[in-house]
Formats: C-alpha cells, structure tokens, sequence
C-alpha cells in the first residue's frame, strides 16, 4: 500500500503572493507565540524588547590577532596538521613560548 503525502513539492507563489495583497488578519492563539502579529503595539514593543544573540561561529575576542603569510617547512606544517583541529593557534602558542623564553636583546634577525 503506498503512501500519499500532502506536503507540497514546493512553495505556491501566487498563494503567497494573493494572501499577502489581501492584508488580511492573521489568525493567533496565546500559545501560538508571545504577542498577536496583528496588534501593532504589541508587535512594536516585542521587538523593542528583543535582543539579538550570536548563533554559530567563532566567539568575538577581545584583541583580533593580524592575519599572516609565512613560509615554513613542509613537515613543520604537515606534524602541525597532523594534530588535529586547533593547529594554527598550536603553532601561534609554540611562537609565543619562544618569545617569552627569548629575551628581547637576543632575538636579532638572520641578515
């Protein structure tokens, strides 16, 4: 026995397009949301009240690091890969540790 579905294949534009040109009311029960969308007022403040949360992505950091270009040996970068997710700021904590455990006065370029 097959079953049938009546869920459209796709959105009926003209529906939309009709429904939206007749203004009509929208029908609302109290537990279909938090305010009725045909209450201006009410619409009004919801929104005035809302805020905006971050979803997916990347946290903001307080200081943006500079995007750089560098060169370095293929299997320096391929033993970094290797450890999974998280490389980059591995190789950016190995870079740190080396300045901190180098004294300004030594560090002096390879020229």
């Amino acid at each position: 026995m097959s079953k049938t579905s009546a869920k459209p294949k796709a959105t009926d534009w003209a529906r939309v397009k009709h429904e939206a040109t007749a203004d009509a009311p929208i029908a609302h029960n109290a537990v279909d949301g938090p305010y009725d969308p045909n209450d201006a007022a009410a619409t009004s403040a919801y929104w005035q009240q809302a805020s905006v949360k971050r979803g997916r992505g990347r946290p903001a950091v307080a200081v943006k690091r500079p995007t750089l270009n560098m060169r370095i040996d293929p299997d320096v970068l391929d033993a970094f890969k290797a450890t999974g997710p998280g490389w980059q700021t591995r190789i950016n904590d190995a870079l740190k540790s080396w300045v901190q455990t180098h004294k300004k006065a030594q560090i002096q370029p390879d020229r």
